[in-house]
């Protein structure tokens, strides 16, 4: 009975608080809650609603992000790769691109453009997309291919080859801003990956993985501060390349390091 014990008395409000703590408790229980006198049970009951209300609003926002998704869904069609890259403006390290395909409509709290998640969050999700999604590919091109076709079509040739990586062909492609050309339907969309659940699980992957690299690098490295930077121009990182020069993961195309170059330093 709602609000009852084991014993068949009231519930202790010990055992409320355990209740309470699942994703959803049952409507009955929280209608005879409702009633429940005590301050401590509707102390519970308060914070168990706020909880609720944020989860649901949490799910909407989410939701929400499936809209460019959910046009092509309406179409029969499921596989839709969300395109994201990383590491464009380092002086240091790869660009790496990941394409992702979720099954339709899947949820992860906190999924998000991967700037706007925590470093923790974001590796939980990465692992989280790893293991749920459909199908996961990534590609990073080291700094001698930027440097040679220039940032611009590195990032290009990395996003196609993600795609063609891809253990399940997609169906359709949204893409974070870039113009990519396939024959499936290709949506290029302006700060996708806040808008696009696709594209922001591709964000966070990318994230995450070229996070990985350069804190590998940083031990290779450690007077740069890469595990710190990521290879971003830092003042930090600009006076460890003035005083220990450059290193074969720099990328010679890019100021000041090319300057630096030039002038013999």
């Amino acid at each position: 009975h709602a609000g009852r014990g084991p014993g068949g008395g009231r519930m202790t409000v010990g055992e409320i608080r355990a209740l309470l703590r699942e994703d959803k408790a049952d409507p009955e229980v929280i209608a005879a809650l409702a009633e429940d006198p005590r301050k401590g049970v509707q102390d519970l009951l308060a914070a168990y609603m706020r909880r609720m209300e944020r989860a649901n609003a949490e799910m909407a926002r989410v939701e929400a992000m499936y809209q460019y998704e959910s046009e092509q869904y309406k179409k029969g069609i499921r596989y839709i790769a969300g395109i994201d890259e990383v590491g464009r403006g380092p002086l240091a390290g790869p660009v790496t691109v990941a394409a992702v395909i979720l099954k339709p409509h899947w949820f992860a709290e906190g999924l998000n453009d991967s700037n706007k998640v925590t470093p923790h969050h974001r590796e939980i999700l990465a692992e989280k997309i790893q293991k749920e999604a459909v199908a996961v590919s990534i590609v990073s091109l080291p700094p001698e291919e930027i440097d040679s076709l220039n940032i611009y079509d590195a990032t290009l040739t990395a996003m196609y080859e993600a795609v063609k990586k891809l253990s399940v062909p997609p169906e359709a492609v949204i893409v974070d801003a870039m113009p990519l050309h396939f024959s499936v339907p290709t949506l290029s969309l302006v700060h996708g990956d806040a808008r696009s659940a696709s594209v922001a699980a591709a964000s966070i992957v990318a994230k995450v993985h070229r996070d990985h690299l350069m804190e590998e690098y940083d031990r290779t490295y450690p007077e740069y501060g890469f595990a710190q930077n990521k290879g971003y121009g830092t003042a930090e990182h600009i006076a460890a390349i003035e005083r220990y020069g450059i290193t074969p993961i720099h990328r010679k195309s890019f100021d000041p390091v090319r300057s630096m170059l030039e002038d013999g330093r």
